[in-house]
């Protein structure tokens, strides 16, 4: 049965992989990037403040990552964030920061906002629901937060920024596709509120989304990134080999004392271990890891949100702290070169305040 429901985990990723990746293939065909940047370009008038564009940005962003895998967010919206600043005669590092700090702390609001949290819901069995009550409300606090420090941090360079607008063509979109894609979509995120499992439910949709469009389908699955999808199998292998030598639970047996045994101790303690953990070892195998110890916990559903939380801002510490980071950076490399202090100085403080905010948000929530 364990072998089973491995494998209904993995199918998740596989299928919501290629619904994602034919939902922005019917994207771009549609041309649905340049009508976003054309509607950003709208706003307000011939110039629109620099300060209104970055808070316009954090907010979407977040929404999206929350609904959507981090990821799929970085991977579809560099491209566009950097088309349009630049178009825009913006600055492009407070951007490009915003884009990567916001889409992962939105991330952490669902059980399919990021890879890590597709396997806490996968070993909890916390419900859709349950979970987003609490870490919604965590999400917010964080992007105040994190807003508030970029905004801070970036005040001169923003105050002096304002879009220019410059008149362009814009595509013709393709709305019948483009509302067959939202329906599939607003119906699966109904399916995962109703409790209905993850798997099947986003495989249904990805086959239902592939019917409908009458695309050709070989096209589409040679946008899945099957080498990526191989990596992640491989690497579940792995841990769980690791898990079977008993390696964890020694680990663990050392480490109880310092988690203490009241619920307060316990939850900052696997806080800040979380967070160095998952820059050391990144979030995805320390997840794998340390979900073995949740069960051992005075409170192991509290425990499973704080792993949650924790491990999804610390991909914000540095550069390095998360794949999805250095996608975008790579992603910008040739108009912005982003040096590790340039991250660093805006993701340290974000990291600390934002995961103690939402520790706080979650010990008042339980």
């Amino acid at each position: 049965m364990d072998g089973f429901n491995r494998r209904d985990d993995a199918g998740a990723r596989v299928s919501r992989g290629q619904l994602r990746h034919h939902c922005a293939a019917a994207r771009d065909d549609a041309g649905v990037r340049v009508s976003l940047s054309c509607a950003l370009f709208r706003m307000g008038g011939r110039r629109c403040p620099g300060v209104f564009a970055h808070a316009a940005a954090a907010a979407a962003l977040s929404h999206l990552s929350a609904l959507l895998v981090n990821d799929t967010i970085y991977l579809m919206l560099t491209p566009l964030v950097i088309v349009v600043i630049r178009r825009g005669k913006l600055p492009l590092l407070p951007y490009l920061i915003t884009l990567v700090t916001s889409a992962n702390i939105g991330s952490v609001a669902t059980l399919v906002g990021n890879p890590q949290n597709m396997i806490i819901g996968h070993f909890s069995h916390i419900p859709f629901s349950q979970f987003s009550r609490s870490l919604v409300p965590a999400a917010v606090v964080g992007l105040a937060i994190n807003f508030v420090i970029l905004r801070l941090g970036f005040r001169n360079t923003l105050r002096v920024a304002a879009i220019e607008r410059e008149p362009h063509a814009i595509p013709t979109l393709d709305r019948s596709l483009f509302a067959i894609v939202c329906a599939v979509f607003v119906s699966i995120f109904a399916c995962f509120l109703a409790g209905l499992n993850l798997a099947w439910t986003a495989l249904a949709g990805a086959a239902l989304v592939m019917v409908l469009a009458r695309r050709d389908t070989h096209e589409v699955l040679k946008l899945v990134d099957w080498h990526l999808l191989v990596f992640f199998a491989a690497l579940f292998v792995v841990v769980d080999g690791l898990i079977d030598t008993g390696l964890p639970d020694a680990i663990y047996r050392h480490l109880q004392p310092v988690f203490g045994s009241h619920v307060t101790a316990q939850t900052w303690n696997l806080t800040w271990f979380s967070v160095a953990g998952s820059n050391i070892f990144s979030n995805v195998p320390f997840v794998l890891v340390a979900g073995k110890w949740i069960t051992r916990f005075v409170e192991p559903v509290l425990m499973w949100k704080v792993l949650a939380l924790a491990t999804t801002f610390a991909g914000n510490l540095t550069i390095i702290g998360s794949v999805a980071n250095m996608i975008v950076v790579e992603s910008a490399r040739e108009h912005l070169e982003v040096s590790f202090w340039d991250y660093a100085r805006f993701g340290i403080p974000i990291t600390i305040l934002t995961t103690a905010a939402g520790v706080i948000v979650l010990l008042l929530l339980r």
